[in-house]
């Protein structure tokens, strides 16, 4: 029987999702083009950037889901993350050429310490967005949904990315992007927005019922990643590993994706162009969850992969706008209702009261091992990408659409594990 969730619990799910998305959005997407455009950044740098994120923000969950789950609190870290979280991307506002000069005067190249700043500054905003996010949000996700209604709850939070993505592209349309002005000006708007929900959680966020883990704050933190644990919830981790060629597969493009479009097709108008293929994918993501709440993982996800892998090939194969139009849709109609459909296999798999500190493994499959390889084979591909000489003389990269292909291969594999266990275990069940 389906168990009814509360008004309050939709409204908050919605705003922590959609503006922890946005922010995401900013630093996933966005972050890239800020320092390939203020600072001419590397393919190298930007892969850099992404892995250094993805370590923060995997040993932030660890840490921090633990000690949720110790003091038995999800709102607190909740609220407090998100106004921190605020606080940290109000800081990027102050990058600026003019603002570095000033401070490093003797730096030989300015920059080269601007991508470092930001660096550095991406890992402390992860600190903070994990915190609230990744741990604390997805804890109480989980801990406030049952396995008869996570599937639709999961649906609404795996579409916050691409309603985020479209929020993002609507806003940014009204600046210049190579003007370090608009970026100081979009920085500011997302951290106050960020701060003020995190204020406005302090007043709607139920907290849910949960009981404080008895044991050692250290075995917590460790608990996910025990030998012993891992025995105890085989099909847990079984997911998980498949959660993370899911995410190779989309981290090897997604910090690429808005320079493949802005300089390699010169689609300077990308967002009248990808508006109407983010729209039509939020609603099929919104739906899709609760596809896998009547029809089960190897349906729901079957699917996603499909529409995933076909939105590569025609990425990979095409450049005319209406057909990008079409591999874009594809592509993030398989992306999000993937990340639908695992969010909720994995939350269904989560032991009642270890919700906190399994968000540490979770965060390992989805952003640590993929922020790490999936980057590093994006670089690799784009190795001898085409280059071109800017107005200052600096040299940038021109990303290719190698980039699908690799991504391409990796979804193939995670098609053909799952082919192949759910044949394996339809022939066990006759055979048994």
């Amino acid at each position: 029987m389906k168990t009814k969730l509360s008004s309050k619990f939709w409204i908050t799910l919605t705003l922590f999702s959609l503006v922890g998305q946005i922010a995401w959005v900013v630093e996933n997407m966005y972050l890239n083009v800020f320092i390939y455009k203020m600072f001419n950044a590397s393919a190298g740098s930007i892969s850099a950037m992404v892995s250094a994120s993805a370590v923060a923000a995997t040993l932030t969950t660890v840490f921090i889901g633990a000690l949720s789950d110790k003091i038995g609190r999800r709102k607190i870290f909740m609220c407090m993350g998100y106004v921190l979280w605020g606080v940290s991307i109000l800081g990027f506002s102050l990058l600026r050429v003019n603002v570095i000069s000033a401070i490093f005067p003797m730096a030989v190249s300015v920059a080269s310490v601007g991508v470092t700043l930001v660096i550095v500054l991406d890992c402390v905003m992860t600190f903070f967005g994990s915190s609230a996010n990744d741990a604390a949000f997805n804890a109480w996700l989980t801990d406030s949904t049952d396995n008869s209604n996570r599937g639709a709850a999961e649906g609404i939070n795996a579409m916050m990315p691409l309603v985020a993505i479209l929020a993002v592209f609507g806003g940014f349309m009204a600046f210049d992007l190579n003007l370090a002005s608009s970026w100081s000006v979009i920085f500011i708007i997302i951290g106050v927005v960020v701060t003020a929900i995190g204020i406005v959680g302090f007043f709607i966020i139920d907290e849910p019922k949960t009981e404080r883990s008895d044991k050692g704050y250290f075995r917590t933190v460790v608990h996910g990643f025990l030998p012993s644990t891992v025995k105890k919830n085989k099909s847990l981790y079984f997911y998980l590993a498949l959660f993370i060629i899911f995410n190779i597969s989309i981290q090897i493009f997604m910090p690429y994706l808005i320079l493949y479009y802005e300089v390699s097709l010169k689609m300077s108008n990308y967002v009248l162009i990808m508006a109407p293929a983010i729209i039509l994918a939020s609603v099929v993501t919104a739906l899709w969850g609760k596809v896998y709440d009547r029809r089960g993982f190897s349906v729901s996800a079957g699917f996603s992969l499909l529409w995933l892998s076909l939105g590569y090939v025609v990425l990979f194969f095409f450049t005319n706008t209406a057909l990008v139009f079409i591999g874009s849709l594809l592509m993030m109609c398989g992306y999000l209702s993937g990340m639908a459909v695992f969010g909720a296999k994995i939350r269904d798999l989560t032991p009642d009261g270890e919700s906190g500190m399994l968000q540490g493994v979770r965060i390992f499959s989805q952003v640590l091992i993929p922020g790490i390889v999936g980057p590093f084979i994006g670089k690799t591909v784009l190795s001898n990408a085409e280059t071109v000489v800017n107005s200052d003389g600096t040299v940038s990269f021109v990303p290719n659409e190698s980039i699908f292909l690799s991504a391409l291969i990796a979804a193939l594999v995670l098609a053909v594990i799952l082919v192949s266990v759910t044949f394996y275990r339809k022939n066990y069940k006759k055979v048994k």
